[in-house]
């Protein structure tokens, strides 16, 4: 943080003595530009704190390359945003070509110093002493373990094999398709670390042989091992597991928020501003349809109707009207089964839809009034969907995860096939959500959305 802000007030000084290098016919500046002492004051101060709301500095994130170049421009240029209107406010007469070159040397130098360290991390780190790790446990636990270790070859750990009650041969086929090597059965724990030169022992066995865990500890505690246990309890986690320390008690917390405190204020501000702007931009299109909708049909203009909304959370979703009065008693001559059971509940050509309702749900307009929900705070900009009660009670334990976050008007699974892609049957595109959220995530799927209804696609 200290060598960001460092940075950035270079590249402000930097600008100030670079700009009179640009020929005067493009700046038309006539003096030396000069920037107010409380500038260098300032500047430090936004753009750190407005790294710190975009989780810059995240010390719970481990970031890959391109999550963290994104997030550091999306910072830098929220950060010149708000320096901009300070600068409207309070200094009128700042040279806009200043300002420009401050920013994109900015940009360059924070950017460049993050390249130039992971090259230097990569190229000059020692090699990592090999620590020499067994699994206990060939289930999917297990695995996962096991393709943590490859994945970290690189800190010098190596996967010498598994135990486990040993099948006919010495290898099993493992759902990611590489070989698991097992190198005999639990009871032969204290022989493989012997002759195997283990250093680590992970234990990872279902829950229904946890029985053996004790005597497992008890069984290496006088053997040179670290022994770790991964509990098998991770499949009933709501978004992800994290364990805490309570008064010296490990506990492990099934309901870890998907968002952490700073991002969901984050998220919260962006759709208040964003939606009350849109409100302003989408009311004479609202009056319109509601004029439609009224000499279309009779019936109401707005339908509500309850959805499940974030932990499970149930509220009034606005839609404008586009199917006939009393269509909720007719769902049941719509509904149609697929071949492996499952439920389908919407299709293209709907007889309860109206003349004005198909128009509607083609382009999405049906859904405009949800930026009220947005602005009361029961939904948000983009999120997964919001779905029906009665569907809700047929997931399966693992699809309530997709309620850990604010439910959205839009979301990665509207991008990417709507109703072609029925939600109730798709919930691993809002998993895939949930699982990478950041800002500037939430943006992306906001500029894709309009082009995704101009297409019109899977929308009916």
């Amino acid at each position: 943080m200290g060598l960001d802000i460092g940075l950035t007030l270079l590249a402000l000084f930097l600008a100030t003595q670079l700009v009179s290098y640009i020929p005067t016919s493009l700046t038309n500046l006539r003096a030396e530009p000069v920037i107010s002492a409380y500038m260098y004051l300032v500047v430090p101060a936004l753009w750190g704190i407005v790294c710190l709301i975009l989780s810059v500095y995240d010390p719970k994130r481990i970031y890959r390359a391109m999550d963290e170049f994104q997030i550091v421009t999306l910072a830098t240029l929220v950060s010149a945003l708000f320096f901009a209107g300070l600068l409207y406010l309070a200094q009128r007469d700042f040279s806009r070509w200043v300002f420009i070159l401050f920013v994109t040397l900015d940009l360059v130098f924070l950017l460049g110093w993050r390249i130039i360290a992971r090259i230097v991390f990569r190229v000059g780190r020692m090699p990592a002493a090999e620590r020499r790790v067994l699994i206990v446990g060939t289930g999917e636990v297990g695995q996962r373990v096991g393709n943590m270790i490859q994945e970290y070859r690189w800190m010098g750990l190596n996967l010498s094999g598994y135990l486990d009650e040993a099948p006919d041969s010495t290898d099993a086929e493992a759902d990611d398709a590489f070989m698991i090597h097992i190198l005999g059965p639990v009871e032969d724990v204290r022989r493989v670390v012997r002759e195997a030169n283990i250093n680590d022992v992970v234990i990872a066995l279902p829950q229904r042989e946890y029985a053996h865990i004790n005597e497992l500890v008890v069984g290496l505690h006088d053997l040179p091992v670290q022994v770790r246990v991964v509990p098998d309890y991770f499949s009933l986690a709501l978004y992800r597991a994290s364990v805490e320390d309570f008064g010296g008690l490990p506990m492990i917390n099934l309901r870890d928020p998907a968002l952490n405190d700073v991002q969901r204020l984050v998220k919260r501000l962006f759709d208040l501003a964003l939606s009350s702007f849109l409100l302003t931009l989408a009311m004479p299109f609202m009056v319109i349809i509601t004029v439609l909708i009224k000499l279309d049909s009779r019936g109401s203009i707005i339908f509500r109707q309850q959805r499940v909304g974030e932990n499970g959370r149930l509220f009034s979703m606005y839609k404008f009207r586009s199917m006939v009065v009393g269509a909720e008693a007719m769902q049941d001559d719509v509904i149609k089964m697929t071949t492996d059971g499952k439920m389908l509940f919407k299709k293209a050509d709907d007889p309860r839809v109206t003349r004005v309702g198909r128009l509607l749900r083609h382009t999405s307009l049906d859904e405009l009034p949800q930026l009220f929900n947005v602005v009361k705070g029961d939904m948000s900009l983009v999120g997964p969907r919001p779905e029906l009660p009665w569907l809700v009670g047929q997931y399966e334990p693992w699809q309530h995860k997709r309620l850990a976050v604010p439910q959205g008007m839009t979301g990665w699974w509207q991008i990417n096939g709507r109703a072609d892609k029925p939600l109730h049957l798709h919930t691993e595109e809002d998993l895939y959500y949930i699982q990478n959220y950041s800002l500037w995530m939430d943006i992306y799927i906001l500029l894709k959305t309009p082009w995704v209804v101009v297409r019109g696609k899977g929308a009916y």
